[in-house]
């Protein structure tokens, strides 16, 4: 049974080439000159490795916040989130409302105390301070591995859509967004990238908003979309839980149990916690407080942006009959592309195109800032070239952001050799993320979680998902009915696996002392966790418990209107 994942997700129909003009290609003009004149402005401010890599820790909550989301706010996410939509309905609500809220609340509150109570400059950092150097080497490499593979997806993705909808040959995208994303990083950066990724989010919003307004004033509204589609799909599909029984028949090929399990705890979690392209820009922030209230103030947006990326794919698919199938030359992903071409006027199209760029360039931006940052300091400053000045290590994360947009164009076009993308990326995850998430779990929670554990137990989870999806599923050794339950189980299965290895390994292998453990577990705390509030951070608004918990119940009540 496909998914939309399951056909070319950027193979884009030929007729959505879009009518731009002098004013479309001027908006992109000036949004390219202000992203390069961040950059330069940043430049200025880089003076140590920790201003390079971590903007001098020193940012407010509110632009590390924005530039949280923005970093994830990718345009696979707002293309294959549509195609979602187009296919699937309102399912494509849980991949925010439970596949993200409940894990970027408990990174705000329980885990980034320990992050930035411990001073890390890196994910994988820590792992070097709860476990030891073969934990951390191996999560280091697994990491910027993965990595560039993702910006090399974002970039690849940004060449299929601008050839499909401006003419530019594909290599020339390539080109241009990667020199862009190359000039500000390197110029300026942690601070430039944040401060881009700020920009991007407004820049994107500005882009979908007209999309949803446009596309529901088309189809009569709300009532005039739900009633189109329910007399064309079905009343389930604009509900979040119809189908999902244990047992159930769905065209997600998922119920309800690895729905929550599978997507909305191991998945989620994995990627929010781990995922050092997100937590890079919490630990940028001036203070403790700020570093966890960083995932909850993105959170709040995250709630909502499920309905720029739904809507516009409900709408495409209650304007086109049987949009998605071969008889309607559409595929599942060409939604916001049909609706830029057949809504938007010239200006408005040009804030659009200039938003889908945006949105790639955030997506590649945030994963090789955070290369660079792993690569620099957990691998070529911990193991290669030890105890430099710092100002080499400056010049060495310049030099090595150069060769991670290099690898990036090179990992563009084995992207390409991939029938999905966003499925692509779901699987990445469930090989990277999940194995570190359990390592991190069961480290934070067992103080008798042994040093050896942490290699053991991450190399089994990444075995353990890889087999259970290239084997297991593949094969048809059993049948998964998508390649998106497919990713649920093997981020199940790796998580098993993990954690069963690294008790299994702890039993027989001595803990570490005690002593070493504070600030390392939960329980216990370093001095930066005792870090006394700045003053005004008494504030409701500034009390991450209250933010935290607000999220959660804001998001929960959200799935009321879908669950009927």
């Amino acid at each position: 049974m496909q998914t939309p994942t399951d056909t070319p997700v950027l193979d884009l129909a030929a007729e959505l080439r879009l009518p731009t003009n002098a004013l479309d290609y001027t908006i992109l003009a000036i949004y390219f000159v202000v992203v390069l004149g961040i950059g330069f402005a940043a430049r200025r401010s880089v003076k140590t490795s920790l201003d390079f890599f971590l903007s001098g820790r020193s940012l407010p909550a509110w632009i590390t916040g924005l530039a949280f989301i923005s970093a994830n706010l990718a345009a696979t996410e707002i293309l294959g989130m549509a195609a979602n939509s187009a296919q699937y309905g309102a399912y494509t609500v849980h991949w925010y409302w439970i596949g993200a809220i409940p894990a970027m609340v408990f990174l705000g509150l329980v885990m980034m105390p320990f992050y930035y109570g411990s001073k890390v400059r890196s994910v994988p950092e820590m792992l070097l301070l709860r476990f030891d150097k073969w934990a951390h080497l191996l999560s280091s490499a697994l990491f910027a591995f993965a990595a560039i593979l993702i910006a090399g997806v974002n970039l690849y993705a940004l060449a299929i859509v601008v050839e499909a909808l401006l003419g530019w040959p594909q290599w020339v995208a390539i080109v241009v967004a990667g020199a862009f994303v190359l000039g500000y990083i390197t110029l300026g950066g942690l601070s430039s990238a944040i401060y881009n990724e700020v920009l991007q989010f407004f820049v994107i919003l500005a882009a979908l908003i007209p999309l949803v307004v446009l596309g529901l004033k088309k189809v009569g509204g709300w009532g005039g979309l739900t009633d189109k589609l329910t007399a064309t799909h079905g009343e389930n599909f604009t509900t979040a839980w119809g189908g999902t029984g244990i047992g159930s028949d769905n065209p997600l090929g998922a119920n309800w149990l690895t729905i929550v399990l599978g997507l909305g705890f191991v998945l989620s979690f994995g990627y929010w916690t781990t995922n050092f392209a997100e937590v890079q820009r919490a630990l940028s922030a001036k203070n403790l407080s700020a570093a966890q209230r960083t995932p909850l103030i993105a959170a709040y947006p995250k709630i909502f942006i499920v309905f720029l990326v739904m809507i516009p794919g409900l709408t495409a698919a209650a304007l086109i009959p049987g949009f998605g199938t071969p008889d309607s030359g559409y595929q599942y992903n060409d939604a916001i592309p049909y609706l830029m071409e057949q809504l938007l006027p010239n200006g408005v199209l040009g804030i659009a195109v200039t938003g889908l760029l945006a949105a790639f360039m955030a997506g590649m931006a945030a994963n090789v800032s955070s290369f660079n940052t792993v690569f620099t300091n957990d691998i070529w400053a911990r193991y290669v070239v030890r105890g430099r000045e710092d100002d080499y290590y400056v010049r060495f994360g310049r030099l090595i952001t150069v060769i991670g947009v290099a690898a990036s164009v090179g990992t563009a076009f084995l992207a390409s050799s991939f029938s999905n993308i966003m499925s692509y990326l779901q699987t990445l995850f469930s090989f990277f993320n999940v194995p570190m998430f359990v390592v991190f779990i069961v480290g934070m929670f067992w103080k008798r979680a042994s040093a050896k554990s942490g290699f053991w137990g991450l190399l089994a989870g990444t075995v353990a998902a890889m087999v259970n999806y290239f084997w297991i599923y593949k094969q048809g050794i059993v049948d998964i009915p998508s390649d998106q339950g497919a990713n649920f189980v093997s981020a199940i299965v790796g998580f098993v696996a993990g954690a069963v290895v690294m008790v299994a390994v702890s039993l027989f292998t001595a803990p570490k002392p005690a002593a070493e453990l504070q600030g390392l577990v939960y329980g216990t705390r370093s001095p930066g966790m005792q870090e006394p509030p700045a003053a005004g951070d008494d504030a409701w608004y500034r009390r991450p418990a209250l933010l935290g918990w607000g999220a959660i119940v804001l998001a929960a009540a959200c799935y009321i209107p879908f669950s009927f």
